[in-house]
């Protein structure tokens, strides 16, 4: 059985599309409620299984790596002053994970981001998270976690994940769409309820993206989450650049999905996208309401 614990978290954009809040305040970091987005993605990779996670950074994003840190002096003071139950929060991450950073160097895009972490990474099959996705915490039941089923099914079957969810007509033009078999697509309308069934996997054929609605293959949209076979850095090693000078990471999936075969899983719950800003606003609001809920 092939255990994942091993997840990748590209941070190194510079969030131009958050300006100006993202100026000086690494996108990662702005809250959604009481927390910086990042710490949602980092809670959900732990709660699936994953050990080590390695964020994959610039120089002007060690806020980020600080965020993960015990601030010993502070740590003092609020011990000191009897609040413990303060400093024990702001110290959450488990003893038996790790957090390691590594820069990009340059921009080349987020394959070239994954390929960066390969140093860490080294042999393991891993995951990767993109940090402008943010799964609600708060109706996902864990005993279907995205993320635990996509290792689960990696592990039991061998085949890469790729986490998807059903998205409207009016919005496949602005994401990654998956290309399914002609046996699923004709089913697609049944296969892509992950949102209220649960989780569903099978196989893909690949992913057109951003197309308009008369060429887009299925609703099927990328989440933001992957479940790699190791295999998936010689591929990155040899993608050439490609749009904007980058290496793009659906080259890579594209020569996995041809060797090795790539399955899609449909999300269950809700996801949002911290990196767009009216999304943000709106996961905002809903994740402060949420623990303002708790706290009551």
């Amino acid at each position: 059985m092939k255990k994942i614990t091993h997840a990748v978290i590209p941070v190194a954009g510079f969030g131009t599309r958050m300006l100006p809040l993202s100026k000086s305040v690494p996108k990662e970091l702005l809250p959604l409620g009481n927390r910086p987005a990042i710490h949602y993605v980092v809670a959900e990779a732990i709660a699936a299984g994953i050990k080590h996670i390695v964020l994959v950074s610039h120089a002007q994003k060690s806020a980020i790596e600080n965020y993960f840190d015990i601030n010993a002096e502070l740590d003092t003071q609020l011990r000191h002053k009897g609040k413990d139950e303060l400093a024990d929060s702001l110290n959450w991450l488990p003893e038996d994970v790790t957090v390691s950073m590594i820069r990009q160097g340059k921009p080349l895009g987020l394959g070239h981001a994954v390929l960066a972490a390969r140093p860490i990474i080294g042999a393991h099959d891993f995951a990767v998270m993109l940090p402008d996705v943010v799964l609600d915490p708060y109706t996902t039941d864990m005993s279907v976690d995205n993320l635990a089923f996509m290792i689960e099914r990696f592990a039991n079957d061998g085949h890469s994940q790729i986490l998807v969810e059903t998205v409207a007509d009016s919005d496949v033009h602005k994401y990654g769409i998956a290309k399914l078999t002609d046996a699923i697509h004709a089913a697609d309308t049944e296969v892509g309820t992950g949102n209220q069934g649960g989780n569903a996997s099978f196989k893909v054929a690949g992913f057109v993206e951003k197309p308009s609605l008369a060429e887009a293959p299925s609703n099927l949209a990328v989440v933001g989450r992957y479940v790699f076979s190791n295999r998936i850095f010689d591929y990155l090693a040899t993608t050439t650049a490609s749009v904007g000078g980058e290496i793009q990471l659906t080259d890579a999936i594209d020569a996995l999905i041809s060797e090795d075969g790539v399955n899609v899983t449909t999300m269950h719950g809700d996801s949002y996208d911290a990196g767009d800003m009216r999304s943000y606003m709106q996961a905002f609001i809903y994740f402060a309401e949420q623990q303002l809920a708790d706290d009551k």
